[in-house]
């Protein structure tokens, strides 16, 4: 395969205004698509730039009952020959759970899901890491080490000088009555952390919170303070808002909710929060729909999630979620999000929108998966899953400087 993917299209996206907002930018930048080295079938991207500003892109392929999950890295406009991770028969392959890589100053790391047992939904958190840039990879072992045939899954890692942080959903004390049921009377699915080495192995482990949402995905941020965890919370009530778990001097705090937005769902809506940090600048994006009214809301922090302001919506009204979001040097972050038939995406500060516009067009099928997005020096990079093709898709967004946004 030639190792050349140019840029081959660029697609011209219209304005979209919200209410209030105090000025009318213009130039706002258009997605350049880019030529991805992805086979159909190909699903379930990830975007992740490295502490070198290298930009990594994983996604998974299907030939038959075998799964591959391949990467890619971006060298300028051009993505190379794409390298193969690992393989097998037997991975549980969940649209919403989508493998991850991640990279520090030694080592490449990536996971994914690997059945442990006949029970539908007995599969482990497989690592495999590399330490020549992803030229080899190390035999899978577990991140979950229970040895319980249960759920577990939805991992998020932070690259930690030579080490890696890692979060996840585990499913150990659901087994206690039927490790083959999904929702329903069981034990709670709980949250738990990690520092591993640059090979994978295990420093420490903890676990955050005993009683969270089943399937919504967790993401981790570093701030000066130290490392965080942003994931859906559950109550007894089966209120399903967001919370916050912070490491302060070598200890958790307590699970604390982000913003009360009583949404009470009888059921995982599969739709989990992301979060970024600059210093103790920390910003969280999550969809919620309390009373069966879709939101896509951002909450800014500034003393490392100890605090946080209050919520700015960003959707237009048919918000599905499916959020991602990358803060810039001067605190604003880039939100982007899934809108009845549109990948959105807008820029925000504290003081609330700035501009909100499409990136392209998608279905709310399950197929299309959690459209991503990162930021690499001047650009903004999205990928998401084409559900008519069924393949991963790729484009850019540049991104001028503060000084050269034009307002009438």
């Amino acid at each position: 395969m030639n190792p050349k993917y140019r840029i081959i299209a660029t697609i011209f996206i219209p304005m979209i205004y919200l209410a209030g907002c105090a000025t009318k930018p213009t130039g706002i930048p258009q997605l350049s698509m880019m030529d991805v080295p992805c086979l159909s079938p190909s699903s379930e991207p990830f975007l992740f730039t490295g502490d070198n500003d290298k930009v990594y892109l994983s996604w998974i392929e299907t030939h038959g009952e075998k799964v591959e999950l391949r990467f890619s890295q971006l060298d300028g406009n051009v993505w190379s020959e794409p390298q193969l991770i690992d393989s097998g028969n037997e991975w549980f392959v969940n649209w919403a759970d989508f493998p991850m890589i991640a990279a520090n100053r030694r080592s490449l790391i990536a996971s994914y899901l690997a059945k442990s047992g006949p029970g539908k939904f007995s599969y482990d958190i497989r690592l495999t890491t590399s330490s020549d840039d992803g030229q080899t990879w190390s035999s899978p072992i577990p991140l979950n080490e229970d040895a319980k045939e249960a759920e577990h899954g939805f991992t998020s890692f932070l690259s930690i000088e030579d080490k890696y942080f890692a979060s996840w959903l585990d499913g150990r004390n659901t087994v206690m009555e039927d490790a083959d049921h999904h929702g329903g009377d069981h034990g709670a699915m709980s949250l738990r952390g990690a520092y591993l080495e640059s090979n994978g192995h295990k420093v420490k482990e903890w676990e955050l919170d005993n009683r969270t949402c089943d399937c919504c995905q967790t993401c981790s941020a570093l701030t000066n303070n130290g490392p965080i965890v942003v994931y859906r919370d559950r109550s007894e009530t089966e209120v399903r808002d967001i919370a916050i778990v912070r490491l302060l001097n070598g200890k958790w705090t307590k699970p604390r909710t982000i913003y009360n937005d009583g949404w009470v769902i009888a059921g995982c809506p599969v739709n989990g929060p992301r979060a970024d940090a600059r210093g103790n600048k920390l910003a969280i994006a999550w969809f919620s729909a309390p009373d069966n009214k879709p939101e896509v809301k951002v909450s800014f922090s500034n003393d490392g999630g100890e605090s946080f302001g209050t919520p700015i919506r960003v959707d237009h009204g048919k918000a599905v979620g499916r959020v991602d979001l990358v803060m810039m040097e001067d605190g604003s972050i880039f939100v982007s999000w899934m809108e009845a038939t549109e990948i959105m995406v807008a820029k925000v500060n504290e003081k609330g929108v700035e501009w909100s516009t499409p990136v392209h067009a998608s279905t709310s099928a399950r197929s299309t998966g959690f459209p991503q997005l990162t930021r690499s020096q001047n650009r903004l990079i999205f990928a998401w899953t084409d559900d008519e093709e069924k393949v991963v898709k790729c484009g850019f967004m540049p991104l001028p400087l503060a000084r050269e946004w034009v307002t009438e």
